[in-house]
């Protein structure tokens, strides 16, 4: 069992993050994005959608997308607190929230940070305003992450979850847009401060 990724990218992070906290240790095979070689055939034949990370399990069945990866790990190795929930109720929560980080927050930082910078206009049509717009769809929904945290102690909850995985992503990825987690947003800065601490984003 290998996945393939390019380690600093969000979602390889997530992955990575995720894993730890499971305290897997899975062998990883690094993809030179920059370079293209996620273009290439042998690797599509991998990546249903060209992108890393990929897990590949030991009789070649793959699995692209970083929440997809989650779920087959959280799926083959149940643990009594579940990154996703364990309740009806808590998977919902957990899968609501998680996906408003996503869509609002993780995405949109990506989509400014490739169209501001560029960095796959061999391959992409960048549109520089457009990346600007995302950056300020992103300061806007930082403000209503920091009123949630106001209310419980993580992004879904009272526990620690694959939501607060996207968040933190998002939180230390934004960097790249000049934009950082401080003291004017006090809930977001706190939580931000606490999951810092935690032993499996600082691997």
């Amino acid at each position: 069992m290998k996945i393939y990724e390019l380690a600093p990218s969000p979602s390889a992070r997530r992955v990575s993050i995720f894993l730890a906290e499971m305290n897997l240790d899975i062998e990883r095979v690094s993809v030179d994005i920059r370079g293209g070689e996620n273009l290439s055939a042998s690797f599509q034949e991998k990546s249903a959608n060209g992108l890393i990370p990929v897990l590949e399990l030991e009789d070649g069945t793959t699995i692209c997308e970083s929440l997809a990866i989650c779920r087959y790990f959280d799926e083959m190795y149940p643990s009594e607190h579940s990154l996703f929930g364990r309740t009806a109720l808590e998977k919902a929560h957990i899968e609501m929230w998680q996906r408003i980080v996503e869509f609002k927050g993780l995405f949109v930082a990506m989509q400014s940070f490739r169209n501001l910078t560029g960095i796959y206009q061999d391959r992409e049509t960048c549109v520089e305003s457009w990346g600007q717009v995302s950056k300020e769809r992103l300061l806007a929904f930082l403000p209503e992450l920091d009123q949630r945290l106001s209310q419980s102690a993580y992004i879904a909850g009272d526990q620690f979850s694959v939501a607060d995985i996207t968040a933190f992503v998002m939180c230390n990825f934004m960097k790249n847009l000049d934009i950082t987690v401080n003291p004017s947003l006090p809930s977001l800065h706190a939580w931000f401060t606490k999951v810092s601490q935690r032993p499996s984003v600082n691997q």
